[in-house]
């Protein structure tokens, strides 16, 4: 072996090395868990629906990476092995042609593959989309420029309405939601095209003014598995204040959330009116809720003034 050839060989096995050592620190200084790493990005849900969804990303991106290592793997073996030879004549490399085995793989591989990935995509939304005949809590949910209301049939108020929620300019809306309950939501818009969005929910959908004369499913249910406070959002541009248009989650345990239903269908001695949201909530922290979960007001996001003549110019 020559002394150029003995180089090449020392350069090719300092590179490996390095390549080696960088693909070992990419992947023991991200300090991210196991856990982390499955999730490939995908943010945490709080519902077995997120998870199912969780599951099907997963397996996704595993899929991808496989085909991309395959891939990768032929682009550097036809450039290792099939370059042209040094003091070659030929103007390219040996050519594959008219290769039938070759060319049934790649056409038949690729539609095995998308075939399997739309199975599961389509057993997953199933999943994610089902609903149960009779739920255990039904929330209607009322979209309007620029707010929302949410009110529980089946409950009842002394003045004989059903316990709702209306938001304002001053009060961002609080959805209180009991955990381990099938929840089912039915949306309707009063104006125009809006859409409600929780992230945690990992779940969106077009809230339309006449849903039956738009085709549109405007139910959906799910169950969330931990208590906490959770932003929800209006995800379709709705006017001038859209992206004010936020509520919030509280979603509590089930003894939680019945004693919360049950301080809503009461009257309020100081006000002679029945409790709203925050009287309710204030009353259970008074009996030992914890704070943070049991908070009059919204924790994660705040309210916004529409009143353009109340604001100041900036700059």
């Amino acid at each position: 072996m020559g002394v150029v050839e003995r180089t090449r060989e020392t350069r090719r096995g300092k590179a490996a090395r390095v390549a080696a050592l960088a693909g070992l620190v990419a992947v023991t200084a991200t300090g991210c868990s196991g856990e982390e790493v499955l999730r490939f990005g995908w943010p945490v849900g709080v519902t077995p629906e997120a998870e199912k969804m969780r599951l099907l990303w997963t397996w996704s991106v595993v899929a991808a990476l496989a085909v991309g290592v395959i891939v990768w793997g032929l682009i550097f073996w036809s450039v290792a092995f099939h370059r042209r030879k040094k003091g070659s004549t030929e103007a390219l490399p040996r050519q594959f042609q008219y290769n039938v085995p070759l060319e049934l793989f790649v056409v038949v591989v690729p539609v095995i593959m998308v075939c399997v990935l739309f199975f599961f995509t389509a057993v997953t939304e199933s999943s994610v989309l089902a609903k149960e005949e009779d739920p255990d809590v039904t929330v209607d949910v009322t979209a309007f420029q620029w707010n929302w209301e949410f009110s529980y049939p089946g409950t009842q108020t002394p003045n004989g309405q059903p316990v709702s929620t209306v938001g304002t300019s001053n009060e961002v809306p609080l959805l209180v939601l009991p955990t381990d309950r099938k929840i089912q939501y039915t949306l309707r818009s009063t104006d125009v095209i809006h859409s409600f969005w929780v992230p945690e929910f990992h779940f969106k959908r077009d809230v339309m003014p006449y849903p039956e004369k738009n085709n549109q499913d405007n139910q959906f249910q799910n169950t969330i598995d931990r208590e906490g406070a959770f932003v929800g959002r209006c995800a379709e541009l709705c006017g001038t204040y859209h992206a004010m248009m936020n509520f919030e989650v509280r979603a509590l345990s089930p003894d939680k959330f019945d004693r919360y239903l049950e301080l809503r269908s009461q009257l309020n001695p100081q006000t002679g009116q029945p409790n709203t949201a925050s009287d309710a909530l204030r009353i259970m922290q008074g009996e030992g809720c914890d704070e943070q979960l049991c908070s009059p007001v919204a924790t994660t996001t705040k309210p916004f003034a529409t009143d353009r003549t109340a604001r100041t110019a900036s700059g």
